[in-house]
């Protein structure tokens, strides 16, 4: 049997300072050091095993693989590229606000963010929705059972959610929230409404 956890990162940089990072590689802050460690602290004391970790490339993402990696004496966390964050092409380090003036007419509200959809040189969610279903796919290939810890991003680990599902990216943007050191257990049996 084959059990898939997903895990945002935690705080970073960027999150703290309201920039849209994408793929900028800046550092978990202590607020984001200190959500690993509480996730982290409360799998170990409910005995969570992992078989294997694999983790974005980048830093914000491989440090709390670490972090939880350490904590239940788990195995060392592996890279695995598709699951870096979506590419926001030009939007890539601009305020968060600027990128909603900037996108106002392909914006995608929802209660909690409003996403834009175009950019020049940004990842479409469609696409995203694909590489979600790639990883997946790899994953099935790669392991018959165990227990996959993914460690991952905000937007990617929306579209992950929505193909294990297969929902659309739509209402996975509209209904799944994805918080910093977030952990969502991908589940043959679970109900999404």
């Amino acid at each position: 049997m084959r059990k898939i956890f997903l895990v945002r990162h935690g705080q970073d940089q960027d999150n703290a300072n309201g920039i849209l990072n994408g793929r900028r590689n800046e550092p978990l802050t202590e607020t984001g050091l200190n959500q690993a460690r509480s996730l982290s602290e409360a799998l170990r004391t409910q005995q969570f095993h992992a078989d294997v970790i694999y983790t974005s490339p980048l830093q914000r993402a491989a440090r709390t693989a670490e972090i939880i990696a350490e904590a239940i004496q788990g195995p060392t966390p592996d890279i695995l590229p598709l699951l870096i964050e979506r590419d926001f092409g030009t939007m890539s380090g601009r305020p968060y606000q600027e990128v909603l003036e900037l996108c106002k007419d392909c914006l995608f509200p929802t209660e909690t963010l409003n996403y834009f959809l175009e950019a020049p040189g940004a990842e479409t969610f469609p696409a995203l929705y694909a590489r979600g279903q790639a990883l997946l796919q790899e994953i099935q290939d790669k392991h018959d059972a165990g227990t996959i810890l993914l460690v991952a991003h905000g937007d990617i680990g929306k579209m992950i959610f929505a193909a294990y599902y297969k929902l659309n990216w739509e209402e996975a943007l509209k209904h799944f929230h994805f918080g910093n050191s977030d952990l969502v257990e991908l589940s043959e049996d679970a109900t999404i409404d």
